[in-house]
């Protein structure tokens, strides 16, 4: 295989199933190679085999020997996927490790670096993503790289530089800046096209790089940054975690209310490095922190930085940049999420309304503080259920950190709760029939059961979740479900159906795991079950989450929450349903307004239920002059948000219900979505008739993640010994092939002479 080059869908499980074969065969017994000799005309010094005993023997090893070949030829990929029911159904291209190829002349790893601009203003930030294309290799090249997002980014920008020539991108439906794309590259024109694939990952395809070509192409986007329990934080994801697809969904069923998720499989194949293998590719970031107060405690739980405070500024001004001295700075940085977290004076959030007057419409964002958060004096009896993901992606660093989580989420929980635990990967099982009480004996007999767990096979989410909500549940108790995993699937829209279509049964929590999750899925499964979500980048945070989810589960801070202003005529608002808040974390609103009667005081009051009692809190808005324009990133955001309200909506009703509004919505506010693609061509062929090489450009293995993510070593199965797949049976006909080889061997021992 070239590593210019993606395997087919059809041509990967085959040598994915290769691969898998010869892990089985390397980790056979050496007692299965000894049944053998060493060779045919090197008989045994001691021992003498009767000519007839010799002939039997030699049949029996070749019959063992056969069983063993054709078990390894029908060993299934190494994702242990279920084949579409149906030709006409297609699933998701797997990932797979990419391989340095001997294709001549190619350039296989065009991406030669990513360079990140950060400037934040009060609570948004600007962000400017520059990644460098050169082809040092002999032949032109198209290069295609998949790369992650926020999920809170309002992509709207895309420029692309050939040398000294700008070519500033337009947004297209992504059907038409597809056919455009296709044709430009048949031109021969420098050409780049920008997809989502999901709202946190993307893929940009660069046709006709010439030899010697240095391409840069620009993306920009903006993001709100709210604040949790008075801190700040912005994450830049950096790499894209290997997604398993799981079976394909050709009818409609219960988890997609009916219909069929169109674009739920729609995921590119993804090449990746083999763990711990550097990315030759330079990463860098830099961030401008700007804030009408003083900023404190600039920090990264990530990576190590060189950080600048302005003092003379009264310290409302930071410099950010990865260390170029540190392992944990510049070196190695590509693997794992950037995150920069920090406070200010006081501990203050930025609490007001910021408006926006545009051309056509004006925009505003309200963030309003709740009340701090009391302990609840009385706390109604809850049923616990925790998923716990134990695939092969989890190996090492997730699962252990996974076990240490359970440890500290079992062993705060109260006498009167009770708790049941599902362990899964390609099959599940519980560890009771039923929930039982949350009694030191149930406790420590779940922990012990959880730490005895190891990591294999593939990532049925939907199965899981599909069990849990059939398990019955008494009217009487409310029920909490805990997901923990990495998310490394792509079926996040038939999760948060199903889990939107039971929210009558259970509220959700997610904690997603590791250096690099899919923050889509861990976000958007929260967001469907009313709950909240929770990151762990490093063992030592498991601790403090629990703390925290323990916090929010026994007092909500506000609930029946209502925003309302007074004084100005606003429209278009998102959320429609404000919901309640349960951390220390403000109450968003955004939308659009009219301009206010002369002489009145605009302000809005936010109302709600507190541990206190009724809580309201009024506050002025300040309306600009006319001409003023400030804020002006209000538009993009006002839009994202009503993006992912729509696309939620769409979630839960299955289908493309919404696409003509979010294409419009695309189109209308310059924004990548779903739908809707940027698209830059040069005018300029500079490579008639188009001709060259494709370069997937490899992603490295996000940091704790193994092999077993992508690799042979889950071909034999998921570890949940309760519901054996066939890989499983597989594994276990191999086992009886060891051992029978070692019964032919004794049989053989007894009828050797001296």
């Amino acid at each position: 295989m070239h590593a210019s080059m993606s395997p087919s869908a059809t041509h990967r499980p085959m040598l994915n199933a290769f691969m898998a074969s010869a892990t089985a065969a390397r980790a056979l017994p050496e007692a299965l190679w000894r049944s053998t000799p060493s060779h045919p005309l090197q008989p045994s010094p001691r021992r003498v085999l009767p000519p007839v005993h010799r002939a039997g023997l030699v049949a029996q090893r070749m019959a063992w020997w056969s069983a063993l070949a054709v078990l390894v030829l029908l060993a299934p990929a190494a994702r242990a996927q279920t084949p579409s029911p149906t030709p006409k159904t297609t699933q998701a291209e797997s990932p797979y490790f990419f391989v340095q190829g001997a294709q001549p002349g190619v350039d296989a790893l065009p991406l030669k670096s990513t360079d990140v601009k950060v400037n934040v203003s009060g609570v948004i930030a600007d962000v400017v993503v520059t990644q460098r294309y050169k082809n040092e290799g002999a032949v032109p090249i198209e290069a295609k790289y998949i790369f992650p997002g926020s999920t809170q980014a309002a992509v709207n920008g895309l420029n692309v530089r050939v040398g000294q020539r700008l070519v500033v991108a337009e947004i297209r439906e992504k059907q038409q800046a597809r056919v455009e794309y296709q044709a430009a590259k048949k031109e021969g024109k420098t050409a780049a096209l920008l997809e989502q694939h999901r709202p946190n990952v993307f893929q940009m395809h660069v046709a006709n790089i010439l030899p010697g070509d240095d391409v840069q192409v620009e993306l920009r986007y903006n993001e709100l940054l709210v604040p949790t329990e008075g801190r700040y934080q912005f994450v830049f994801p950096t790499v894209v975690g290997p997604r398993y697809a799981g079976v394909a969904q050709p009818t409609p069923s219960a988890t997609t209310s009916g219909q069929p998720v169109a674009h739920a499989q729609a995921f590119p194949a993804q090449p990746v490095l083999p763990e711990r293998q550097v990315s030759p590719s330079r990463f860098n970031l830099k961030v401008d922190l700007d804030s009408p107060v003083g900023v404190h405690e600039v920090r990264s739980p990530s990576h190590a930085l060189d950080t600048q405070i302005d003092i003379d500024a009264a310290a409302r001004r930071a410099h950010v940049q990865l260390a170029s001295a540190s392992s944990r700075g510049q070196s190695q940085s590509n693997n794992r999420d950037f995150i920069l977290d920090w406070r200010l004076a006081g501990s203050q959030i930025q609490s007001g309304v910021l408006l926006h007057r545009g051309e056509k419409e004006n925009y505003f964002l309200a963030m309003v503080q709740p009340p701090k958060a009391v302990p609840a004096a009385a706390i109604a009896p809850r049923e616990y259920v925790f998923v716990v993901d134990i695939s092969g992606s989890m190996h090492g660093f997730p699962l252990d950190t996974a076990k240490t989580l359970m440890r500290e989420l079992l062993g705060n929980l109260r006498p009167s709760d009770t708790f049941n635990v599902l362990l899964f990967a390609g099959s599940n099982r519980m560890l009771s029939p039923q929930s039982v009480p949350a009694t030191a004996a149930n406790i420590n007999a779940a922990i012990h059961t959880i730490e005895q767990t190891s990591s294999r096979g593939s990532t049925e989410l939907l199965t899981a979740l599909t069990r849990v909500y059939a398990e019955p549940k008494s009217p009487q108790v409310a029920r909490t479900v805990v997901v923990v995993t990495d998310g490394y699937v792509t079926v996040e829209s038939e999760a948060f159906a199903l889990v939107r279509r039971h929210l009558n049964q259970a509220n959700v929590f997610a904690f997603g795991i590791g250096a690099s999750v899919n923050r889509h899925l861990m976000e958007g499964l929260a967001r469907a079950g009313m709950g909240e979500p929770f990151i762990i980048t490093q063992p030592t945070q498991a601790k403090a989450q629990a703390a925290r989810f323990r916090r929010l589960i026994e007092s909500p801070v506000l609930t029946s929450v209502k925003a309302r202003f007074e004084g100005l005529d606003v429209y278009d608002v998102t959320p429609e349903q404000l919901p309640d808040v349960l951390a220390e974390r403000p109450v968003i609103v955004l939308g659009k307004w009219r301009e206010p009667a002369a002489g009145s005081t605009p302000r809005l009051l936010v109302e709600g239920h507190a541990a206190q009692g009724q809580y309201q809190q009024a506050m002025p808005i300040d309306v600009p002059a006319q001409g003023v324009r400030t804020n002006a990133a209000l538009r993009s955001l006002w839009a994202r948000h009503r993006i992912a309200a729509l696309s939620d909506q769409e979630a839960l009703t299955g289908g493309d219900a919404q696409k003509a509004a979010i294409t419009r919505l695309g189109l209308d506010y310059s924004l990548l979505t779903q739908y809707t693609s940027f698209i830059a061509v040069d005018k300029v062929v500079r490579n008639p008739g188009g001709d060259g090489a494709t370069a997937d450009q490899p992603s490295p293995l996000p940091e704790g993640v193994s092999n077993q993510a992508v690799a042979a070593p889950s071909a034999l199965g998921a570890t949940v010994s309760s519901t054996p797949e066939p890989e499983t049976w597989a594994a276990m006909l191999v086992v009886l092939a060891v051992l029978g080889a070692q019964a032919t061997r004794r049989r053989a021992r007894g009828g050797f002479t001296a």
